[in-house]
């Protein structure tokens, strides 16, 4: 059974359970400061799990959601790490608990595509008596008794303490009971760290055994489900948010628990192979055969670029089906880190050129009959990834007369470990490349390069990391007043663009703080100072007419075709939320679909003599236009 299968039966199996089958969100969040990409299935679901209605007051939810997750970039290459991969999700907001949920997923896992059983371990909240939060006795019975039925012996082990100290393997057991660290969720864990009025709750994980040959005692210590040994692979999890944080040491029960069900599509798809390799499933493979064939190596001999390669182009293609453009910053930032880390392992495995062109049409054919925006955006895509490849091409053959400048400079000393990584870093020239370059140069090496080099990269990794805590942000920074201000004005200078430059603007992101609005939207040339004035003009005028600021849900085909405004590569329910800058059925100035927060009237922002004012207007990325802007 193939990850596709896989996915489209899990599909089916939720939406015969009453689930409503949503589109996956776009890979760059709108609304949401905490994190550059979304990472995970259930980031977009956060505010509907938290309280909000979701649209069309519908309470069971399921989806394939496509995660990016930039931080594995460099572990990417063996056989179990990616940088995007499918989460498949079922919520339950107030609807079903436990009871549901546990033999569903029981149901989907053995009964719809059987895999092993006997291979499968769960592990269950073991409570915390300093909380009085009771062990999670209701799951263990339920997983008990779907062992049962199926022939599995259900032993319990508990496991003791929050590090596992005590712990001596699987001891028989097929349920293992952790504390916080492992099997309770909260924004912040352990239980301690749950922020107070957050919902929260214990968490029943699933993990797949793929043998005693996967486990190295020395390297990982007795392997256990929730440990660290290859041997045991997380598969999903189900989190059961059925308390509520009231203070410092008290969680009172939810009247109405939410359900949060998350499993790795790729995951589930090797436990089904019962080989602990993504290169071997389907989303894969296609993509490590198209290498082979292009470079005339074998997979066998160059894994771990095989790996990287496949990775790296699928992640681009994606990023840039959602709209991200190659820049030095943001997204756009690590698409360009992707294709030219693809285009780097492909010069180490013969391929010199075209290799966004070879790989895309993979891609397609992998994702394009389930993802229809695929298909919609794959010439956009293309032109998009090729122009990157093409411009580094350029930048690698810099880097070739940079290395020819240094081996006629040497004059008797050797290239340094320093000067290695500098053509790494300055002109992505491949290590193993300027090993190459240098010996058919005949050029020395120095006796410690590669501990200089090492140094090097290591510097260069810690300021990346440094970088991204403090830089990659969107949306909104918070939901203060002054914040929930700039998003309004935001609406407000969004609509005034597009009358003022014309329709082809089209948001591509934005970011909020308490300081200034940043908004990127599609325009090919540099905005005069005439249109920056009328667009200061416009939004003004906005303001000084105390708009009333109004909300409601509306089909979302109904609204598109009306006119509302989007931001550019969302990808929509049937229902979404639209708010308006005035009368939504008479006089307005704009509708947009947003997921709020907004002031009540446009007035709000013009408090204390303030205007709206562009401060810069520059260029974010090609045919992208950047503003920054505030109330002064």
């Amino acid at each position: 059974m193939t990850a596709k299968e896989i996915r489209q039966k899990y599909l089916k199996f939720m939406k015969d359970k009453g689930h409503k089958i949503v589109p996956r969100a776009n890979l760059v969040p709108q609304e949401d400061a905490t994190t550059l990409f979304t990472g995970s299935g259930m980031q977009p679901m956060v505010p509907y799990l938290l309280g909000e209605d979701y649209p069309g007051g519908i309470t069971r939810i399921a989806d394939s959601q496509v995660v990016f997750r930039s931080v594995d970039i460099d572990d990417v290459g063996d056989s179990e790490h990616l940088t995007s991969f499918e989460m498949l999700g079922n919520w339950s907001l107030g609807d079903y608990f436990k009871a549901e949920q546990i033999p569903w997923i029981c149901e989907f896992l053995f009964d719809v595509i059987e895999l092993d059983i006997s291979k499968i371990y769960v592990t269950c909240y073991a409570g915390n008596e300093q909380l009085a939060i009771p062990q999670d006795t209701e799951a263990i019975e339920l997983w008990k008794s779907e062992f049962s039925k199926r022939g599995i012996d259900p032993v319990v082990v508990s496991l003791g303490t929050e590090e596992y100290g005590n712990i001596h393997g699987t001891q028989g057991g097929r349920i293992f009971l952790y504390e916080g660290k492992e099997n309770w969720w909260a924004r912040g864990i352990p239980e301690l760290k749950t922020p107070i009025g957050d919902p929260c709750g214990p968490c029943s994980e699933m993990f797949f055994d793929f043998g005693e040959q996967y486990e190295d005692e020395e390297k990982w210590g007795k392997a256990h489900p929730a440990g660290k040994s290859p041997r045991f692979t997380e598969i999903g999890n189900s989190v059961f948010m059925g308390y509520k944080r009231t203070d410092e040491t008290s969680f009172d029960l939810l009247p109405a628990p939410n359900i949060d069900f998350g499993a790795g599509l790729e995951r589930l798809a090797m436990a089904k192979l019962g080989i602990p390799d993504i290169s071997l499933i389907d989303l894969t493979a296609p993509i490590m055969k198209k290498l082979e064939d292009i470079s005339g190596k074998s997979k066998d001999d160059y894994l771990k670029a095989f790996r990287v390669i496949s990775d790296h182009t699928k992640s681009a293609c994606w990023l840039a089906v959602d709209g991200v453009i190659p820049s030095n910053t943001q997204q756009g930032y690590v698409l360009r880190r992707l294709v030219r880390r693809a285009v780097k392992y492909g010069i180490e495995i013969g391929i010199n050129g075209n290799l966004m062109a070879e790989t895309a049409p993979i891609f397609r054919q992998i994702y394009g009959e389930d993802y229809s925006e695929v298909e919609e955006r794959y010439d956009e895509m293309l032109a998009i990834i090729e122009k990157e490849e093409k411009a580094f091409r350029v930048t690698l053959t810099k880097g070739l007369k940079e290395l020819e400048r240094l081996v006629a400079d040497l004059k008797g000393r050797s290239i340094t470990g320093d000067e290695v990584f500098m053509l790494h870093d300055t002109f992505g020239f491949p290590k193993e490349l300027s090993l190459e370059e240098l010996a058919v140069r005949n050029a020395p090496l120095s006796d410690n390069w590669e501990a200089e080099f090492e140094s090097a990269l290591s510097s260069q990794k810690q300021l990346s990391r440094t970088a991204t805590a403090g830089q990659f942000k969107g949306g909104l920074a918070d939901h203060s007043e002054t914040v929930v201000k700039y998003h309004t004005a935001t609406h407000l200078m969004y609509r005034a663009l597009k009358k003022i430059l014309g329709d082809h603007v089209i948001q591509r992101g934005s970011n909020i703080t308490a300081e200034r609005l940043r908004f990127d939207f599609t325009h090919s040339e540099k905005m005069t100072p005439e249109q920056i004035q009328a667009v200061e003009d416009m939004v003004n005028e906005q303001i000084s007419r105390d708009w009333p600021m109004t909300w409601r849900e509306e089909k979302t085909k109904e609204a598109l075709a009306n006119g509302v405004m989007g931001a550019f590569g969302d990808r929509y329910g049937e229902i979404v939320k639209v708010y308006s800058v005035g009368d939504p059925d008479g006089v307005n100035y704009s509708r947009e679909i947003c997921g709020g927060p907004h002031v009540e009237h446009t007035g709000k922002l013009g408090e204390d003599n303030k205007r709206f004012k562009i401060l810069k207007e520059e260029s974010s990325s090609a045919g992208i236009r950047r503003i920054k802007a505030a109330l002064v």
